[in-house]
């Protein structure tokens, strides 16, 4: 049984997570807290496996608790302020959830923060209107990429160059990592170099693939179980 605990000034906002928790088994709300005050009275008597924290509440703001907080539990924030996610990860939340979110995008989250439990239950599609965003380390600074937008990946070293419909930007990771970490289920490793979005294919020759006027390398190895994939789309 995996308890959970919604600390949120807005009643609307219980109502959503707690109806999405409920389509999950093995779900058990601790209770609801609509400060942080409050959480934190609760927490010293009452451990819990995950909370949803909203970030704009009076008293004691979202981060501020979760700061005091000697060993917190899994963490999703659930807030509409956008400009606060680069804050939360260096906090080691779980994941960030912009609202409004739809039921996926919060069952991914919930599969990020407990990992045990992944593959509960999945929408047969995605929803259209939901954007996938991560935040990426390039050098010194921190971009934020709509997994969408991503045509193809190319290995450069310890380092990743991604392309997108607008540009080309390098990121301080390794290929490998770098897809593990995306883990997107449209975009495929075609190459020991390079992995690329199956939606953007324009077209295959041989051994290569055009992608917005660009074109990528299929490797040998990776041929067959590339060709299978498109058949299942």
């Amino acid at each position: 049984m995996i308890s959970y605990l919604i600390v949120d000034d807005e009643h609307m906002a219980h109502d959503i997570i707690k109806g999405y928790c409920d389509l999950l088994s093995g779900f058990h709300l601790a209770r609801h807290c609509y400060d942080a005050i409050e959480a934190l009275e609760y927490l010293r008597e009452h451990p819990v496996d995950l909370i949803f924290l909203d970030l704009n509440m009076p008293k004691l703001k979202g981060f501020e608790f979760l700061r005091t907080l000697q060993d917190p539990p899994q963490v999703i924030v659930t807030t509409a302020y956008r400009e606060y996610a680069l804050e939360g990860y260096e906090l080691n939340i779980a994941d960030y959830l912009l609202k409004p979110f739809n039921f996926e995008r919060f069952l991914k989250a919930v599969n990020k923060a407990l990992p045990a439990t992944s593959e509960i239950s999945k929408p047969a599609q995605p929803a259209p209107n939901d954007r996938q965003l991560v935040f990426l380390r390039q050098n010194k600074s921190w971009l934020q990429i709509d997994l969408e937008a991503i045509r193809f990946i190319e290995a450069a070293g310890n380092y990743t160059k991604i392309t997108t419909g607008d540009e080309t930007i390098t990121i301080r990771e390794t290929f490998s990592d770098l897809l593990a970490r995306l883990d997107h289920p449209d975009l495929v490793q075609v190459h020991k170099s390079f992995a690329v979005a199956r939606r953007y294919i324009q077209s295959i020759e041989g051994n290569r693939i055009r992608i917005g006027g660009q074109e990528v390398p299929i490797g040998k190895t990776y041929k067959l179980s590339f060709i299978n994939s498109l058949k299942q789309l």
